[in-house]
């Protein structure tokens, strides 16, 4: 819909993705959701065929050298089968992140060459069961032995575990150190002896997956699969949050257009009174807010996108800003389109007969992973508070406290 917004290579890859999914059988999305499907993978490897993963990194390591911008609108499109396919296809550029910009060239001809071509199933294990939020109050701790580490403990909630082959984990590896932060190491963990994997959730949607814990005992990785430096976790982690909460945004995005398509459709056919529904403001006001929250979305998801991009993809207060907003707006926006489009459609909504009570189920998950949309404000406000205070005067816009007609009033300025 904003296509306006995207050059010419940027809407090239974006409709060439358009055509893959529109081919994808509705018997998969049903079976998916029914879980006689815990991990697709021919939906990956058919993309992989298709040079269409790994949309934004180098063509020598198997991707297409595109832009943020072009992997947004493409998880846009991917987005209107839901979160679980979304996440799964966004894992190879999620995890890929960390290789691509912190690992060494052993490691991306090892792994992320694989894993953008589609023969290596990847996922990222970030969250443990005593806490999500708290990133680094982590327990699961690997240990140094000779040339290897030793890794110990839990992670859960892990989309794709159940097929993956090659895990990105975040383990203690300074249980001394006073700075958390400077505590966590990041691994890539081969499925070997020792990694367990458990389907143990019954999900409320974003199903097929294939979510599960794992469990580590004792397992042994080679040093080399250190990803940065020793106890740099912290580091990774913060880059890290871009694609994870980039992608999230835009699959809610697509999401979301797909159930309001399905309101305006419905509401055009669809007879009370003796006219469309689509006639009453009590509905078409519901599809103008919805079209305005996903345009606006949207175009936050692009500016963020480009942002990125002119910044090579580095992080910066300004850009952890945007991506948290992005994520926060996309997300909740999605929500309230959801909640209109089964308002639209009234009680036939909330069957199967369509598919807006599943992508109502799904969507409700966007708000919570990758950092709940609370994480999101607290990041807002902290970085909004450091440009406004830490600022240089010269460079700011004017300062429009003087404008007041009573500013020369200071004594009534009181602070403490």
């Amino acid at each position: 819909m904003l296509d306006i917004l995207l050059t010419g290579n940027e809407k090239e890859i974006k409709y060439k993705v358009r055509k893959v999914i529109k081919t994808i059988p509705p018997s998969m999305l049903r079976k998916m959701d029914q879980e006689e499907i815990q991990y697709p993978t021919n939906f990956i490897k058919d993309l992989a065929k298709q040079n269409l993963l790994g949309v934004r990194f180098p063509v020598e390591f198997g991707g297409l050298g595109l832009s943020w911008v072009a992997e947004s609108a493409v998880i846009e499109e991917v987005g209107v089968l839901g979160p679980a396919l979304g996440c799964l296809y966004s894992l190879p550029s999620i995890v890929g992140e960390a290789i691509n910009q912190f690992g060494t060239q052993e490691q991306k001809q090892k792994y992320l060459q694989p894993i953008l071509e589609g023969r290596l199933y990847t996922a990222e294990a970030l969250t443990e069961p005593r806490g999500g939020s708290d990133f680094f109050g982590a327990t699961c701790k690997a240990e140094k032995q000779g040339d290897s580490y030793i890794l110990n403990g839990q992670k859960r909630f892990v989309v794709g575990a159940e097929g993956a082959e090659i895990f990105l984990v975040y383990a203690k590896t300074d249980l001394k150190a006073s700075d958390p932060r400077a505590s966590i190491s990041t691994f890539l963990v081969e499925r070997v002896s020792g990694v367990e994997i458990k389907h143990v959730y019954g999900l409320m949607g974003s199903r097929g997956g294939g979510t599960g814990r794992l469990v580590f005992e004792n397992v042994e990785i080679p040093e080399e699969n250190l990803i940065g430096e020793l106890n740099a976790g912290g580091e990774i982690f913060n880059q890290m949050m871009i694609p994870e909460r980039m992608t999230s945004a835009a699959g809610a995005i697509g999401a979301a257009r797909a159930g309001l398509r399905v309101a305006g459709k419905y509401s055009s056919r669809r007879k009370a009174f003796g006219r469309p529904i689509r006639k009453f403001q009590a509905v078409s006001f519901k599809i103008a807010e919805s079209l305005t929250l996903l345009d606006a979305a949207s175009s936050l998801l692009f500016t963020t996108s480009r942002t990125i991009d002119q910044n090579k993809g580095l992080t910066s207060g300004v850009i952890r800003r945007l991506v948290s907003e992005t994520k926060k707006f996309a997300t909740d926006s999605a929500w309230n389109v959801i909640n209109h489009a089964m308002q639209i459609l009234g009680g036939i909504g909330y069957t199967n007969v369509y598919p807006i009570e599943r992508l109502l189920r799904d969507i409700r998950l966007m708000s919570i992973w990758t950092g709940t949309n609370e994480i999101m404000s607290l990041l807002i406000q902290h970085e909004y508070y450091k440009e406004i205070l830490e600022s240089d005067p010269n460079l700011e816009s004017r300062d429009v406290e003087h404008d007041a007609t009573g500013a020369e009033f200071t004594e009534e300025k009181v602070y403490e």
